[in-house]
């Protein structure tokens, strides 16, 4: 049989994008593990070069003119990439970060994390960006040969509102995995917590429906002798929520940072009573299973790809009112034994969920669309 060739799409890849590249780093290097006798060459844009070359599996090409912005990223998806698998005669191409080729004869594997910018138009210039992002998306999605998501919730989502056939969507859940290591003692002072002070963290970008406003504004109608310390982690979070922690004076209440590396990210677990997912929209919700792992008690926004994921093992209430939600943080924050209970049973819930069953299945779709072209 002759040696066949995958091209990679991560001309988005910058190493700072949370969820969607935490897929392909747990998943690249696994599914071109378990495609024999294929050669897979890695497209990267000039800003991603650092953060992609130790990823790539195999060749890696940079194609030029392409940054770190979001609309560089796409127009070099668009424009460049259908150029760059066909010079490098692609049997198939993976595009893994939500976009894709519009057109090109290379068949492609699209992987839609979610419909978010469907579902969340925004307002004034974010609606204009949304609404072209969301396009791109819909015709991205309908190009591929097939169609990769990671939640039946999503699955949903991109049928209706990306109008793409049921039958060319495959789900493959995420996976996750415990800490390689335990936490190291110290976290609550590295974070600045004072000792004997209940936590409620969480995770997550400074994009609209993560809905972080919401924990703050919970934690704040609490009383103050009853309010857990927050700890809220993200790419853009402190630029975000900082003028509303100074407005609404939690400035001892909430801690924000930026994005932070595995070590403090393990710390943000490690001292967390109750992980709080606030999040109104998600595709998969992967810190979830990440708590869950951890032993840490999980309170979430009650949408079906959270209660798909959280299952049982989850606490569900309304986080788009922040009296509700914050009610039901401190209801289970004050309930020792159903925490006890939920940390205990989190970790066998996460672990049926694991990377290495998510690469099988996407090496399955990816050497069935190679198989078909070769």
């Amino acid at each position: 049989m002759p040696r066949r060739t995958l091209v990679v799409d991560l001309l988005g890849f910058t190493g700072t994008r949370g969820g969607t590249e935490t897929y392909v780093k747990e998943l690249l290097p696994r599914v071109a593990s378990r495609l024999e006798g294929t050669e897979v060459v890695t497209l990267t844009g000039e800003a991603g070069v650092e953060a992609v070359r130790d990823l790539a599996p195999g060749a890696l090409h940079v194609v030029p003119g392409v940054g770190a912005g979001k609309a560089s990223w796409a127009w070099g998806t668009v424009a460049q990439v259908p150029r760059a698998a066909a010079r490098r005669e692609a049997d198939v191409l993976w595009c893994p970060a939500n976009f894709g080729p519009v057109t090109g004869r290379t068949p492609t594997v699209v992987t839609v994390h979610d419909a978010i910018y469907h579902a969340v138009p925004g307002k004034g210039l974010a609606r204009v960006t949304r609404t072209a992002t969301a396009m791109l998306a819909s015709l991205a999605a309908r190009h591929a040969t097939r169609v990769l998501t990671v939640s039946d919730a999503a699955a949903r989502d991109i049928v209706t509102h990306l109008h793409v056939q049921p039958e060319r969507i495959t789900v493959v859940p995420n996976g996750s995995r415990p800490p390689a290591t335990a936490a190291a003692p110290g976290g609550r002072e590295r974070l600045g917590i004072p000792a004997g002070r209940r936590v409620v963290a969480t995770i997550g970008n400074a994009m609209p429906h993560k809905n972080l406003a919401s924990l703050v504004h919970a934690v704040g109608l609490l009383p103050a002798d009853r309010r857990p310390a927050a700890v809220i982690v993200g790419s853009g979070v402190p630029e975000a929520l900082a003028p509303l922690v100074a407005t609404l004076g939690l400035h001892k209440d909430v801690i924000l940072r930026d994005w932070v590396d595995a070590a403090t990210l393990e710390d943000v677990f490690a001292v967390a009573d109750v992980y709080a997912c606030v999040s109104l929209l998600e595709g998969f919700g992967l810190p979830v299973l990440d708590a869950m792992h951890r032993g840490v008690a999980v309170l979430a926004h009650d949408i079906p790809v959270l209660r798909e994921v959280g299952g049982d093992v989850a606490v569900f209430a309304d986080a788009r009112d922040p009296a509700a939600f914050g009610a039901a943080l401190v209801t289970l924050l004050d309930d020792a034994d159903r925490l006890a209970v939920l940390a205990a049973r989190g970790p066998a819930h996460a672990e049926p969920y694991t990377w290495d069953k998510a690469a099988d299945a996407v090496a399955d779709v990816l050497a069935t669309t190679l198989h078909e072209v070769s």
